[in-house]
């Protein structure tokens, strides 16, 4: 079968279910993964034909997406900040929002002299996106990283092998923490603390889209209605203990809740408190000074 035609069918397939912008940017994904071949190369050489083991292979991976199972999922990797990433159901999918939040990061702090012997913690790590990022960008850092699952540690080890960093990674529920200085493997100050912990309230659950809700980790995705800012609450705790004299405090945040996350902070008499919208004009990540 010629390729062209079998992406006429795949996109055909996938579009009661997703636009067909995303169905035909899911081919180019799978191509580029599966086939070594680039939408340049498709354009270049329309003859080109899939094998019948090929296009059983195609297939395979068409079926579990039109249950709406994640294609990063599928093909076990996604990219954040130029960087490649082995994912899996115990980790969520890095999302741009927080690409974003890095991006803030890092323009704090590349320019800086400081930023030779940064001591950075990142809280709820997952696939390890952000602190493998900034481990990356800021080579002269030293980057430890905190998660409750062991199998998600194990992937964000595997990330960060794969990335050529050095991260150190630490089990432990930070919710049971009663100091970071207690935490075992942790004997630090950090000019930097940085987290994207759970924060979508179950009243939320109906905006999350189907994929998202039966595939990814709701460890790292929900909290209670009553009590949605509990991970803020203690991180930044424990930050007023942990964080240097001016350090810094990043968190991605609920959309809905950033006036009570600058009430939070306020109360606590963290000081420079910056409450900052996504690309999609949503209120999204905030930073403070110690």
């Amino acid at each position: 079968m010629k390729i062209k035609e079998y992406r006429a069918h795949f996109i055909q397939e996938l579009t009661p279910l997703y636009d067909a912008g995303e169905a035909e940017s899911f081919f180019y994904l799978i191509l580029e993964e599966k086939q070594q071949l680039k939408r340049i190369d498709l354009a270049l050489h329309p003859d080109l034909v899939f094998s019948a083991s090929e296009v059983a292979v195609w297939n395979s991976i068409l079926a579990p997406l039109k249950q709406e199972i994640p294609i990063q999922y599928l093909l076990g990797k996604t990219s954040f900040y130029g960087l490649d990433f082995s994912v899996n159901e115990h980790v969520l999918i890095p999302r741009p929002e927080t690409e974003e939040l890095v991006d803030w990061m890092l323009s704090d702090h590349r320019k800086t002299q400081q930023s030779n012997n940064l001591k950075i913690l990142d809280i709820g790590t997952g696939s390890g996106c952000i602190a493998i990022s900034l481990a990356k960008n800021l080579p002269n850092a030293t980057v430890f990283a905190i998660d409750v699952s062991e199998k998600a540690l194990a992937t964000a080890k595997k990330n960060a092998a794969n990335n050529t960093v050095n991260v150190n990674f630490i089990h432990q529920n930070i919710l049971e923490a009663v100091t970071l200085s207690a935490v075992e493997g942790i004997n630090e100050q950090f000019d930097i603390i940085v987290s994207n912990p759970p924060y979508v309230r179950n009243l939320e659950k109906e905006e999350i889209k189907k994929n998202v809700l039966d595939n990814e980790p709701h460890l790292a995705l929900f909290v209670e209605d009553d009590d949605a800012l509990i991970f803020y609450k203690k991180i930044a705790e424990l930050a007023l203990e942990n964080l240097t004299e001016s350090g810094l405090l990043y968190f991605e945040i609920n959309q809905y809740l950033g006036a009570a996350m600058i009430n939070l902070l306020q109360q606590m008499h963290f000081k420079n408190i910056e409450l900052r919208k996504d690309i999609y004009g949503n209120d999204r990540m905030i930073k403070c000074t110690r």
